[in-house]
């Protein structure tokens, strides 16, 4: 009976290492995109083009997934980083990722995009890293979200928006609504719903 605990014991631990492995990889995507406003400011048209671009490239080559051709690179990056629930479906999250932007991009002031995307970028990013490494209490009709996840993206969001605005009362407001927001059972669509409506919270605030 030991012995059988034991091997249950470490088949659980590969699995959670493996998860936490895969969150990394997922999230250090997400907070790569918190170079984009710096990108949009340089060169703001060639940064929308190149974001479409990759939205375009990475849909054909999900199809192509799908179909059982394999895209050197891509694919992989895909199959390391989808989750259990994307298995053999379409792994929608870099998608709604690079539209979120670009909506925000497109229809909020660049102050106001670049607060939103870096909620998307560290808030929603940093707190699913925490909830996996050290949630424990989960929240309520959360969909296993966690009060450490949640707190994280508190944190996360008012330290960019400060960082961004210098207004203190706004980035608390700010970090309050990116909180609540991810707290939502809204799966992949979170990406999208973030930076288009924490922009818009920002701008309403400040």
């Amino acid at each position: 009976m030991q012995v059988q605990n034991n091997i249950q014991y470490g088949i659980y631990l590969r699995q959670k290492a493996n998860s936490i492995a895969k969150e990394l990889f997922r999230k250090s995507i997400h907070i790569c995109s918190s170079f984009v406003p710096l990108c949009l400011g340089f060169a703001y048209y060639p940064t929308l083009w190149l974001l479409v671009s990759a939205l375009l490239g990475y849909t054909v080559c999900e199809f192509l997934r799908l179909k059982g051709v394999s895209i050197p690179l891509v694919s992989k990056i895909t199959e390391v980083a989808a989750r259990k629930r994307d298995e053999n479906r379409f792994v929608l999250g870099p998608v709604t990722l690079v539209v979120g932007i670009i909506l925000a991009a497109l229809i909020l002031p660049p102050d106001c995009a670049k607060v939103g995307i870096f909620a998307l970028a560290f808030g929603d990013g940093l707190a699913s890293l925490s909830g996996k490494l050290i949630g424990r209490i989960t929240i309520p009709g959360s969909h296993g979200k966690t009060v450490a996840g949640s707190l994280t993206c508190f944190i996360a969001v008012y330290i960019a928006t400060f960082y961004c605005s210098q207004n203190c009362y706004a980035s608390l407001l700010t970090g309050c609504a990116a909180m609540f927001l991810e707290m939502l059972p809204l799966s992949d669509f979170d990406n999208v719903l973030i930076p288009v409506t924490i922009g818009l919270f920002f701008g309403f605030v400040i």
